[in-house]
């Protein structure tokens, strides 16, 4: 049984039901059971895989792009370099070992992880020792200081609340106690002001997500930029706006049931970039990019024929499968999106412009 069960138990029980957002904190983030807290979940060992564990390529385009938006906006002496949610820090190793090609940026910028794992801290000392990073628990706690931030698969694992419309008013998505085991139910119907532009574009019976973490922390990131100067790459999977349920628990690379393994799965949700871009304001956005287009953009696929050169065998399948996986449309390529925030200013970073 989940260890963190019979404590989600009690919590209800005196309580009553929590919402969508509070279950997933619990799950995710509990300081003795939470998933993110207890385990590095990363890689074929783990429960899922992400795009910077699939290939060096994804990193080292990401670090090239950024540091051609450094050139665009006049080579600032200072920059904060920052990812949220870095994994194993494997995104930014590739992505600094690019970066070496431009000497002056690497001189210029400051390493900054926001992370709440202690056990992907550990993992990202490893990798990013020799860069002197600093690590912080939130993005609040970083200096002002032009910005140059990566967000790859991080705001998908941010609390959303769930909302089902009923007439003209809304019922929330809670988890309860029924039985014997956690379920799903739904509070009375109440209207709902951050919805109310909602009722324009959804019918009776529909779902919609709310994640606000997500807006405040793209609030700050667009106020930073707009002040400072910089750039932010946002990577993750949805789309310009919310429709539906999209919660979904990842456990040994399989689909599991949300409820049935709290804080031994990972919890997600799909990312309304509508809502981020908005809440950036007046920082700009370039326009919703897919991944695979974005890449290619940037020359993924010259930059695996050339690392391609070296292998052979299976080591070269691997290579070919994993540019496949990044870019194909009915893999990575159309399912994750790209969204880049910038002052309004700046040019438009690089792979985002039409």
């Amino acid at each position: 049984m989940s260890a963190l069960l019979p404590l989600l138990e009690a919590r209800i029980a005196a309580e009553g039901p929590m919402s969508v957002a509070e279950y997933m904190t619990w799950c995710l983030l509990h300081p003795q059971h939470g998933y993110y807290t207890t385990r590095d979940p990363l890689g074929a060992a783990g429960d899922f895989t992400t795009a910077p564990e699939i290939s060096q390529m994804f990193g080292e385009l990401l670090g090239l792009a950024l540091a051609q938006s450094w050139v665009d906006q006049g080579r600032p002496e200072r920059i904060i370099l920052a990812e949220l949610g870095p994994g194993r820090g494997t995104l930014m190793a590739d992505a600094l070992r690019a970066m070496r090609a431009v000497p002056e940026l690497i001189a210029a910028a400051e390493l900054h992880l926001v992370e709440a794992s202690p056990a992907l801290r550990a993992e990202q000392a490893k990798r990013l020792g020799g860069f002197a990073p600093r690590w912080h628990d939130s993005l609040a706690d970083l200096p002002e200081a032009p910005l140059f931030l990566i967000a790859n698969e991080f705001f998908d694992a941010l609390p959303v609340r769930q909302f089902l419309r009923d007439g003209d008013g809304w019922r929330e998505r809670v988890v309860g106690w029924h039985e014997g085991q956690l379920s799903f139910g739904l509070t009375d119907i109440a209207p709902q002001a951050v919805l109310e532009h909602r009722l324009t574009d959804t019918e009776q019976g529909d779902m919609v997500e709310t994640c606000g973490p997500a807006e405040a922390i793209v609030q700050e990131v667009g106020r930073r930029i707009v002040a400072h100067g910089g750039v932010a790459l946002i990577i993750d999977y949805g789309g310009w706006g919310s429709l539906g349920d999209t919660l979904q628990a990842v456990r040994a690379h399989e689909r599991a049931d949300p409820l049935s393994t709290p804080g031994e799965a990972d919890l997600t949700a799909h990312v309304d970039f509508c809502a981020l871009a908005q809440a950036a304001r007046p920082a700009c956005h370039a326009p919703m990019t897919g991944q695979g287009v974005f890449l290619e953009r940037l020359g993924i696929t010259e930059r695996a024929r050339a690392l391609a050169t070296r292998l052979e065998g299976p080591a070269l399948e691997s290579h070919v499968a994993a540019h496949r996986r990044l870019t194909h449309p009915g893999e990575m390529g159309s399912l994750f999106k790209v969204l880049a925030l910038h002052a309004p200013d700046a040019p438009t970073p690089p792979g985002l412009d039409t």
